[in-house]
């Protein structure tokens, strides 16, 4: 069926919802005294503020399969605008009414055609996006970002991240995660995820012979 889960996320599925929620409260509570010039803070989102990140996530956590599908048949299958479209839906005429409506997707279970584990990937690696230029910092559970690496080093789905790896050994040294043969790329599993999903600003946070590998790559994306 259209939007089902497979088998692995659904034997895992309501653990993974759990840990989505808790990241997107606490971003939400992070957020709240914000003041505007902070708001419009560019994000390690290209071209994105804060503020519209944060609708960028409200987005996602509000489309289904069929209305994903519907908004990229209107767009004509121009992903980019599709993500344009949808953001531009959620950001509201005030960063409080963007806030309000990220904090009512909070439990949300609704999301496009993709394991539900995407979108916990998508709410820490947004959410990284938004407190590192803010500086802000989070102790995120080491469960939480286990998975979200695991996720990533298998996939290409939504941002490129599978491939950017291909060869290269990542080897946490907070946690269990590692991957892959080749060049050692080691820090902590934040890092190694956010640089997998491309994110130049934490490759300064990793050590190895392959982290120059790796941001060609970040640059090249």
């Amino acid at each position: 069926m259209p939007g089902s889960e497979p088998a692995a996320d659904r034997s895992s599925g309501t653990s993974v919802w759990s840990l989505t929620r808790t990241e997107r409260a606490a971003l939400a509570a992070d957020l709240a005294d914000l003041s505007d010039d902070q708001w419009a803070t560019p994000s390690l989102c290209a071209g994105l503020t804060v503020r519209e990140v944060l609708a960028h996530l409200t987005a996602g956590a509000s489309l289904n399969s069929v209305r994903w599908l519907a908004g990229v048949i209107r767009c004509r299958f121009d992903f980019d605008k599709q993500v344009a479209v949808r953001l531009a839906e959620q950001l509201g005429t005030s960063p409080a009414e963007t806030l309000e409506r990220f904090r009512r997707v909070v439990p949300s279970r609704t999301k496009p055609p993709l394991p539900a584990v995407a979108m916990l990937g998508e709410t820490i690696v947004h959410a990284e996006d938004i407190r590192r230029p803010l500086g802000m910092r989070r102790d995120y559970p080491m469960e939480t970002l286990t998975r979200v690496a695991e996720y990533y080093q298998g996939s290409d789905l939504v941002v490129l991240a599978k491939g950017r790896i291909h060869d290269l050994r990542l080897v946490a040294h907070d946690g269990p995660f590692e991957t892959g043969p080749g060049a050692l790329v080691s820090g902590t599993t934040l890092a190694l995820t956010m640089a997998m999903t491309g994110r130049v600003a934490y490759l300064d946070d990793l050590e190895g012979d392959g982290v120059e590998c790796l941001r060609e790559r970040c640059g090249a994306a």
